[in-house]
C-alpha cells in the first residue's frame, strides 16, 4: 500500500539524521534512509523496521552526484512522492588553516553543502507535486551553531554550514510561494558519534539530544501552512 506522506532522510545510520528518522516514522512517513556505510545503515534501518516503520535503504557517496541521484530515484521507485527531504548528512574534519587538507576540505564541501544542494535540484518535481497538494512540503537542512559564529580549527566546516543557512534563507525565497518550506537547524554540541572529540570536556550528559532535534523537526510538520519557520537555534545553557 503506497503511503500517505513520505520522506528522505540522509545521515540516518545515527544521531539526529536516525532520529529524525524514526520521529517521521512515528508520524507515519514511509522512509528512505541514506548514508555512506553500508553496515551501518542497515542496522539503524533493521531498528526501524522492527517497529513497524516502511523503509527503503540507499547506502552510497552522498558527497557525489550520481550518490545523489540514486537515493532520490530509489525513493521516487518505492513512494512516488516526497513530503520531507531531510538534508542532514554532514562531515566535521577540524584542523588549523596552515593544515588544511585539500581532500578533506573538499570532503565537507561535497557533503556538507554540495550534496544539499543537489537533493534540492533531484527532488525539486517530487516537492512541488506535494506542495501544490497540501502547501507543506519540507525541507529540512542540519546547519550548526558554527554556521551562526565560526569557530577556530572549524573553519570549513563553519564555512559549509554558514552556507547552508544561507542556502536555505535563498530556497524560502524561491520556492515558499509553491508551498516549499525550508528550514536550517542550527544545534550546539550534540551527543552523537560526531561529538566524541570534544567529550573530554563537555561530557555528553550536558550536551543536546537527538531526539531534541527530532521534536523540533515534529513541530515543523504540525504547524499551518500559513506558518514558515526559517531557522531554529539549539543552544546550552551559558552558550
Amino acid at each position: 500500500m503506497a503511503q500517505q506522506r513520505a520522506a528522505i532522510v540522509t545521515g540516518a545510520s545515527s544521531g539526529i539524521g536516525l532520529a529524525i528518522a524514526e520521529m517521521l516514522g512515528e508520524e507515519g512517513y514511509g522512509l528512505t534512509v541514506a548514508a555512506r556505510r553500508p553496515e551501518k545503515l542497515e542496522d539503524a534501518a533493521a531498528g526501524l523496521k522492527a517497529k513497524g516503520h516502511d523503509v527503503e535503504v540507499v547506502a552510497g557517496p552522498l558527497g557525489d552526484e550520481e550518490g545523489v541521484k540514486a537515493v532520490v530515484a530509489a525513493h521516487r521507485a518505492r513512494f512516488g512522492r516526497l513530503d520531507v527531504l531531510v538534508n542532514n548528512a554532514g562531515v566535521g574534519i577540524g584542523a588549523p588553516v596552515a593544515e588544511i587538507d585539500t581532500k578533506k576540505l573538499d570532503i565537507q564541501l561535497g557533503v556538507n553543502l554540495r550534496s544539499l544542494i543537489l537533493f534540492y535540484r533531484e527532488s525539486i518535481d517530487l516537492l512541488r507535486a506535494a506542495g501544490q497538494e497540501h502547501r507543506s512540503a519540507l525541507v529540512v537542512n542540519t546547519a550548526s551553531i558554527a554556521g551562526k559564529r565560526g569557530e577556530g580549527w572549524l573553519s570549513v566546516y563553519s564555512a559549509t554550514k554558514g552556507a547552508v543557512v544561507s542556502f536555505t534563507q535563498a530556497m524560502h525565497r524561491e520556492l515558499s510561494n509553491e508551498g516549499i518550506k525550508s528550514t536550517a537547524l542550527c544545534p550546539g554540541f550534540v551527543d552523537t558519534p560526531m561529538t566524541e572529540f570534544v567529550k573530554g570536556s563537555v561530557p555528553a550528559e550536558d550536551m543536546i539530544t537527538p531526539r531534541d532535534i527530532a521534536e523540533a523537526v515534529r513541530l515543523l510538520l504540525k504547524v499551518s501552512p500559513a506558518c514558515i519557520i526559517p531557522e531554529i537555534q539549539f543552544i546550552r545553557p551559558g552558550d
